[in-house]
């Protein structure tokens, strides 16, 4: 079988570069070209946090290795970046635009992405498509489309495979007959869905041969807006050899440095900053089992996103969530017993996921929720939202504890029984049955069914 040429498009980009300001010898808005193994990771760049490129970049490199793929092109948004970034057979080509027109883009994203959430039931941005804002998004997804179109023409792709709702009109944009696969990572639910919106999203969807979505009740509700091209669920995944597990030196180092004591019992919560997120769920949980378990700490890791970062569209929603959430441990006199930690590296959220005695992810929605699985590699239990895609493979009690993001007062309940759960078969039980669904979402497990379709869609 030939090897495949393929053209990858996602809104965040895999790098983000740190620029002379952040003591890197490199200024990426002067460059033209770089190598990545001719920098520093730390110092002049650090691969973006988050579920998309966690998954998508594990992916290309196994495919990379294992001859599936003779080279691979990574098209994202990333305004101050060199134009390529070159990672062996993988190419990135970052995409600048105007900052007048980023505003405009920045404000139909996160209006999209609200809606979709159903943050704000209020707030339905019947209009969008017709607003002026959102030319500039149509601008942002044209000025993907016309380098894509631009790269194919020099290494005729046999196949592109765009990930998530930002880039949702590129394949409408791109005047060409070949393959294209959608993957959707965000949670799908036509109810919440404006009828205004619904027309245009099937245009939209209607240019992919294959949309992929991550859990089974979004392929059921993506099935009623009827897209042309085949449906396909697959579940998210992550690759283990991405993930260590520190020495007791390690953990001590990372301990210190966000004020955790020896016998400090560490719930983590791994999340940007964002309402959709949960966070204050966990904070108001916590209050409710303080005085029960005095030596109890919630330690909230998380920046904002891409969007929200000074490399993306600068947008403050992070900070602003962030001074919320601070008020709300105030008012709740949990002072000292809540940490944030912003942003931290691979390294250091290993050594957070080995200290921690459990994770939660308590988002309001969540498309899959691979932090989960992240927990379930560490060997750590999970307490999963009801409302993540990851929720459908769990059975209470036995992978691990589900809750009603809703419901403060069930999440303190079943964090208050982990934090008891001293002996017994409980915790080794959630273990146990956690990896083996850490298993059904490993890279491993996954790297057969992607293999299939992309020669699928190729040789059709």
């Amino acid at each position: 079988m030939p090897r495949l040429s393929i053209c990858i498009n996602t809104q965040t980009p895999l790098v983000q570069f740190r620029g002379v300001a952040g003591g890197s010898l490199l200024d990426p808005a002067q460059a033209e070209s770089v190598e990545l193994d001719r920098l520093r990771e730390g110092v002049d760049y650090r691969f973006s946090p988050g579920g998309v490129t966690r998954m998508v970049y594990p992916l290309v490199k196994r495919l990379l290795k294992d001859r599936v793929l003779s080279e691979a092109h990574w098209v994202s948004l990333n305004p101050n970046a060199p134009p390529t970034v070159g990672i062996g057979r993988l190419t990135l080509h970052n995409v600048r635009i105007d900052s007048d027109r980023m505003a405009g883009y920045g404000a139909v994203k996160e209006a999209i992405w609200g809606r979709i959430h159903d943050l704000d039931p209020t707030e339905r941005h019947d209009d969008l498509f017709w607003t002026e804002a959102f030319s500039e998004y149509a601008y942002y997804n044209r000025a993907t489309a016309e380098l894509i179109r631009r790269l194919d023409e020099a290494h005729d792709f046999d196949a592109f495979y765009v990930h998530d709702f930002q880039q949702m009109p590129v394949g409408h944009m791109l005047s060409t007959l070949k393959p294209k696969i959608f993957r959707w990572h965000i949670p799908f639910e036509v109810s919440a869905i404006p009828d205004q919106w619904r027309a245009m999203l099937r245009t939209y969807l209607d240019a992919y041969d294959v949309v992929v979505v991550s859990a089974r009740r979004y392929a059921e509700s993506l099935g009623l807006l009827s897209p042309k091209g085949r449906v396909l669920q697959m579940y998210p995944y992550l690759d283990p050899a991405d993930y260590s597990r520190p020495g007791p030196a390690a953990v001590a180092e990372v301990s210190a440095r966000f004020g955790l004591a020896p016998d400090d019992e560490v719930i983590l919560v791994v999340a940007r900053m964002d309402p959709m997120k949960g966070q204050d769920v966990a904070i108001r949980a916590l209050a409710e089992i303080a005085d029960r378990h005095p030596n109890a700490k919630l330690v909230l890791v998380g920046n904002g996103s891409f969007s929200g970062s000074a490399a993306g569209l600068g947008l403050s929603k992070a900070q602003v969530w962030r001074q919320q959430l601070e008020g709300l441990v105030a008012e709740k006199g949990l002072g000292g017993r809540v940490v944030f930690t912003g942003h931290v590296g691979q390294d250091e959220l290993d050594g957070l996921y080995e200290r921690c005695r459990f994770t939660v992810l308590p988002s309001v929605r969540e498309g899959f929720g691979l932090v989960a699985v992240e927990s379930w590699v560490h060997g750590k239990p999970a307490i999963v939202t009801q409302r993540a895609g990851v929720a459908e493979l769990i059975r209470d009690g036995v992978h691990g504890f589900l809750f009603d993001p809703d419901d403060p007062g069930e999440l303190a309940r079943k964090m208050d029984r982990l934090l008891g759960a001293r002996g017994g078969g409980l915790r080794p039980r959630l273990v146990r049955n956690g990896r083996a669904l850490a298993r059904k979402c490993s890279l491993d497990a996954a790297i057969e069914n992607e293999r299939s379709l992309l020669t699928e869609v190729a040789e059709a």
